[in-house]
């Protein structure tokens, strides 16, 4: 019988098995996806170029599997597989053959930078019947947080990873079986154990499974059939939909839940001065943990400075027929000057392809929008939602999308996560006159954007006063070079001088 193997994928590392969408036994037709897999910038499937059986799955979820890496065995007519086509991804689920059918639910890679992500709520019990696209659970990660729809239907066995608790991406955090017995012959099978006896009234709570291994979380103190909790805790986890029971045992005396253990389970999205202390040091110097939140913008303007080659234009405008403009437009509808630099940005990104580009590979991926993120400021961090094709909406749906966006995400959800291109930043509502900006991977450049203030210019001969802006251009330079980033600023500059152009 023939063997599958991996065919030969562009992009970045070696892909990962995430999904088999046909079951050993299954029938297959030419043409049908196989399975899903993903390297480190892109979600591949690869479909069979002819019918067959799928007799036996030599590479299981999880496994990585370089080019002409075995896969399966298919049985009937002769088989073979033609190179990967690349489709965007939902969120990926696996399936396993041993005993029943058991489908561990995985924690979705929600963006390129993603590492791992924490589990913010569960809306759904084990022993409940769950449909493919119903939303199961809440994650926090990469400065967002995302409702995660499932990928199969069927029973929700077991709940393996609680509310508040952190784990890698591709890690299972729950498992749908028809028979808890099943979920447990698997979960023995992963440690090289004999299957453990079948669950009974409550399923224990398990951790996250971590190399091969499933960790059992001590349980909260019970007492009389209720968790043993503060009144200020109950009322904390009743707002932010924590379930107490997974929290396991607090800080308190005999294991009491208190508010900070709540608030340090569930990852908190609370300033910095507001995170609860987890020590104090002789000299009065305060340890907190920190949030999810801030841990993603600290790994990802990191690696921004680390590995993107920035380089600075800083230029000079003639604010006062921007603010003239943006007074008179205002008297129609709302809007603010911000909405008006990133219109304009949204003109010059459409006519500069450059800077709609991103590394993939070896190559230049040219996204056809001028996708614009708005950097919107919040207590807890900075978080980037994107107008999508921003050149294609006028002044008045940039002004709208813009705070229906930033109203979002200080709700906490983040829309448009990973598709810009193009970052615009902005400080002039604090009176910064100028400052320079950290790319936002995998985007080539950001502009950050001053107050308005006044000067003294010469003009023509003649010393005025005048209203003036300063911009700075951070580019990629492996992607943009001086020269384009210096039209790309002369253009803008044209742009924000007449307005006009761009209604």
């Amino acid at each position: 019988m023939p063997t599958l193997k991996m065919p030969e994928v562009k992009g970045t590392g070696q892909p990962t098995v995430l999904r088999w969408c046909k079951a050993v036994g299954e029938v297959v037709k030419k043409g049908e996806v196989l399975l899903q897999a993903e390297t480190d910038d892109q979600l591949i499937e690869v479909e069979s170029a002819t019918d067959g059986t799928l007799q036996q799955i030599l590479t299981p979820p999880g496994k990585r599997a370089a080019p002409q890496t075995p896969l399966a065995v298919l049985g009937g007519r002769t088989a073979g597989v033609p190179p990967a086509r690349t489709e965007a991804g939902g969120t990926p689920a696996v399936q396993q053959q041993s005993g029943g059918l058991v489908v561990p639910v995985l924690m979705p890679k929600a963006g390129q930078s993603m590492e791992e992500g924490m589990i913010v709520k569960w809306n759904v019990e084990p022993g409940a019947r769950i449909k493919k696209g119903q939303v199961i659970f809440v994650i926090e990660t990469d400065k967002a947080t995302v409702d995660v729809e499932a990928a199969d239907e069927g029973r929700l066995s077991r709940i393996v990873v609680p509310q508040g608790e952190t784990v890698p991406v591709q890690a299972p955090v729950a498992y749908i079986a028809e028979q808890d017995a099943d979920v447990d012959v698997h979960l023995a099978q992963r440690r090289g154990t004999p299957a453990a006896a079948p669950a009974r009234a409550a399923a224990p709570v398990w951790g996250a499974e971590t190399a091969g291994e499933a960790k059992l979380v001590a349980p909260a103190v019970v007492e009389g059939g209720r968790v043993k909790a503060s009144p200020a805790a109950r009322k904390l986890a009743e707002e932010r939909g924590i379930n107490l029971a997974a929290l396991g045992a607090g800080s308190g005396p005999g294991g009491r839940i208190l508010s900070a253990d709540v608030a340090a389970g569930s990852g908190d999205r609370q300033p910095i001065s507001k995170l609860p202390e987890i020590g104090v040091s002789p000299r009065g110097q305060v340890r907190r943990r920190m949030s999810q939140m801030r841990k993603a913008i600290a790994r990802n303007l990191l690696w921004s400075k680390q590995n993107i080659p920035h380089f600075y234009l800083r230029l000079t405008i003639n604010a006062e027929p921007l603010l003239s403009f943006y007074k008179q437009e205002k008297t129609k509808y709302p809007c603010s000057v911000n909405d008006v630099v990133v219109a304009a940005c949204a003109k010059a990104v459409h006519e500069f392809p450059a800077f709609r580009c991103k590394l993939d590979g070896g190559d230049l991926l040219e996204t056809p929008t001028a996708n614009i993120g708005v950097a919107v400021g919040m207590d807890e961090g900075l978080a980037v939602p994107v107008i999508i094709a921003a050149e294609r909406l006028t002044l008045q749906q940039i002004g709208a999308e813009a705070k229906r966006l930033a109203e979002a995400a200080r709700q906490g959800k983040i829309e448009g996560m990973g598709e810009g291109v193009f970052t615009v930043t902005n400080l002039g509502m604090f009176g910064v006159e100028e400052f320079s900006g950290i790319i936002n991977p995998p985007e080539a450049a950001l502009l950050a954007v001053g107050a308005a203030h006044e000067a003294v210019v010469a003009k023509d001969g003649n010393v005025c006063v005048r209203k003036m802006m300063n911009m700075t251009l951070s580019c990629d330079h492996r992607i943009v070079d001086g020269v384009l980033g210096a039209k790309f600023m002369a253009r803008m500059k044209e742009l924000l001088e007449t307005p006009q152009q761009l209604m």
